[in-house]
């Protein structure tokens, strides 16, 4: 019985938690979610600016690569 109590009150928790994260977003905010800055992946060309900083950092290792630094100190 107790058990059951448990399990009943941890599925409402978890259901409460999942609805809560739902919302109607009204159409005049839509516009600034809908913005670059807003995304979660940087754009393709500032990935690709860093990737070539750091493969300059690197000296000659590809920038994915291993092998060590241009500094010699390996």
């Amino acid at each position: 019985m107790r058990r059951t109590m448990h399990l009943a009150r941890g599925a409402t928790l978890l259901l409460m938690a999942m609805l809560s994260g739902c919302s109607t977003v009204p159409p005049w905010e839509r516009g600034t979610l809908a913005k670059p800055v807003m995304s979660v992946d940087p754009p393709p060309q500032e990935q690709q600016q860093k990737l070539r900083a750091y493969s300059a950092k690197e000296g000659g290792a590809a920038a994915t690569g291993v092998g060590g630094g241009g500094c010699g100190c390996n």
